[in-house]
């Protein structure tokens, strides 16, 4: 038994790119995996069924699929969102607690357009449509490579600052770009966070360690061929 855990960033109408595809996904493509899925009758479930699945050897279904979006971007609400609730999909959003409803400032680094993320009132409305949220630090740093006390307060205060804004639990982990080690991991449980998803290749089976959980990431230029060879190939664990 092994679970496909994807990770997607953006998703909308990009002009062709030879850069930096891996946090871009056009919709049409995104429309067309969200339909192959359906069709072919994977079970979209919560990362809190893999939490228990890891934790508690709770059974799944076969084809389990989580959906996960990393940032926050707004244009999840206006692309993403209406093609999960067409097809009844579950998802979980990580968000940067320093930046809701600013924009992704870290892409001015790659002298890329900085996107506009979710705003309260968004991240409130997604929510009462069934959508999950999780916490992807404050300000989208590489934990693994900052002193560890800011680390420590990205991931803490992170948190605490979701909570208190939104008012309800935060018990998902992102690693901003994957950057994790042992430290950073003891962190994130110590917050109190039941799981960490980070970038590392591969699908989900009995035993991986719960603050390390891989993803299969989807980018700009996958196609169904490609996307199926995610799915059902690319399955053995690849680090980074």
């Amino acid at each position: 038994m092994s679970v496909s855990v994807l990770m997607y960033h953006q998703i909308g109408k990009f002009s062709p790119m030879k850069s930096h595809r891996s946090t871009y996904c056009h919709v049409k493509r995104f429309n067309v995996q969200m339909w192959y899925l359906n069709f072919f009758k994977y079970k979209i479930i919560k990362l809190d069924d893999v939490v228990e699945y890891l934790k508690k050897d709770k059974p799944l279904p076969k084809r389990a699929v989580v959906l996960t979006f990393d940032d926050g971007y707004k244009n999840f609400l206006e692309y993403a969102y209406p093609i999960l609730k067409k097809y009844n999909f579950h998802a979980i959003v990580y968000l940067l607690s320093n930046l809701i409803g600013n924009k992704a400032i870290w892409f001015k680094k790659d002298n890329r357009d900085t996107p506009p993320l979710l705003s309260f009132d968004e991240v409130c409305f997604l929510k009462k449509q069934g959508i999950d949220f999780g916490s992807h630090g404050r300000n989208h740093r590489k934990l693994a490579e900052i002193p560890l006390s800011l680390a420590k307060e990205e991931i803490e205060l992170s948190k605490k600052e979701l909570e208190e804004l939104f008012g309800f639990e935060f018990k998902h982990f992102c690693y901003p770009y994957g950057s994790l080690n042992k430290k950073v991991k003891t962190l994130v449980k110590n917050a109190g966070y039941v799981s960490g998803v980070s970038c590392f290749r591969g699908a989900v089976y009995r035993g991986c360690d719960l603050y390390e959980i891989p993803r299969k990431a989807i980018s700009y230029g996958d196609n169904i061929v490609g996307f199926f060879w995610k799915l059902e190939v690319k399955n053995r664990l690849k680090r980074q």
